[in-house]
């Protein structure tokens, strides 16, 4: 046998294609992560200025022109305004204006993401300073000093997600990627359930009372973990019914090389490139990162928009889990075959393949 045909024997063509996929994938993970995250700057940042009327026009134009267009500025009536939109993460940062003295206050919000913060600072800093005025920045809503840069929420995040994918692959390869039947889909779907309150809960015990990284209810992050998990799973045991195998690393895709870049993470939203900053709050890192730092850190507002989104990725991969199963056959006819007739001997041709 020549050097050739041993690789032939030893490579198969679905191992080859296999292996270009995770190339792919690789080659895929570089761009995303590089291409999201090497050269973050704030663009268009949602922020308000609370100023006399007679220089507030003027002021939110000039915020408006600056180089790069990093805010997007609009005129708020009050400095109680300005604070409860913050909280209510309406707007990212405020301005307000003393009337009187030469000493502006700069509103924040860290547990948002301390990098933001800090850029609204420089950006601000160098505006006042141009006008010369002074200024004092106030933390509307401070991040933990147990959590650093205000990463903690999305690396509870990608946990509840990595388990999520690794569970339902786990269950797909263990009897075959393709759900046999409807009984073995509604059973890893059970499975998925209550993997998934269990990964919650440890998950909100882990990052709260153990560790003390993220304030907030313990509970309230316990049910968003729940529902990562079971959204990410479920998604992924679709995907492993629709495709086989390749699933698996569809799920990586949509989920890590996708999701985790864009989910507002190492640098939140307002910093990324315009397509990531697109795509993170529909997928489930993204839309799971908003709602931790929202218990966490602003009094579980604005979180019914990104509930909706994990809960549509729950009940779409849910669905198309239990739909596809019922193309499939009892367990004891396998590969979708049924008998029919009844052979009368050996050899007799009573039975059809359907």
């Amino acid at each position: 046998m020549t050097f050739v045909d041993e690789v032939k024997n030893a490579v198969t063509p679905r191992a080859a294609l296999l292996v270009i996929g995770v190339l792919g994938l690789q080659l895929l993970f570089i761009a995303s992560y590089v291409g999201a995250l090497h050269k973050p700057k704030p663009t268009d940042v949602a922020f308000g200025v609370v100023a006399p009327q007679q220089v507030s026009r003027q002021l939110v134009a000039e915020l408006d022109g600056l180089p790069g267009g990093p805010l997007d500025p609009r005129t708020v009536g009050s400095a109680a305004e300005a604070r409860e939109q913050i909280v209510n993460r309406e707007i990212d940062g405020a301005l307000i204006v003393s009337p009187e003295g030469r000493t502006d206050t700069l509103l924040v919000a860290s547990g948002g993401g301390t990098v933001l913060s800090g850029s609204l600072e420089r950006i601000l800093a160098e505006v006042t300073a141009s006008q010369q005025r002074a200024l004092r920045t106030v933390d509307v809503a401070p991040a933990s000093p147990e959590d650093f840069d205000g990463l903690s929420s999305f690396y509870l995040v990608v946990g509840w997600c990595v388990g999520g994918y690794l569970c339902a692959s786990i269950l797909a390869i263990s009897a075959g990627t393709k759900p046999a039947n409807r009984q073995r889909a509604a059973i890893r779907t059970a499975v998925m359930a209550v993997y998934g309150i269990a990964g919650g809960i440890g998950g909100a015990v882990i990052i709260g009372p153990i560790l003390g990284a993220l304030p907030g209810s313990v509970w309230g992050l316990a049910g968003l973990g729940a529902l990562v998990v079971f959204a990410v799973g479920m998604t992924t045991l679709a995907l492993e019914a629709l495709t086989g195998i390749v699933g698996i690393g569809l799920a990586v895709l949509i989920i890590v090389i996708a999701g985790n870049p864009s989910a507002g993470g190492a640098f939140p939203l307002p910093m990324l490139p315009d397509f990531w900053r697109a795509i993170g709050p529909a997928l489930p890192p993204g839309a799971g990162t908003w709602v931790a730092r929202s218990i966490a850190y602003f009094r579980g507002n604005a979180v019914t928009g990104p509930l909706l989104v994990l809960s549509a990725w729950a009940v779409v991969g849910t669905a198309l889990t239990l739909l596809l199963s019922m193309r499939h056959r009892a367990e004891g006819t396998p590969g979708g075959t049924r008998t029919t007739g009844t052979p009368t001997g050996p050899g007799a041709g009573g039975s059809t393949a359907t």
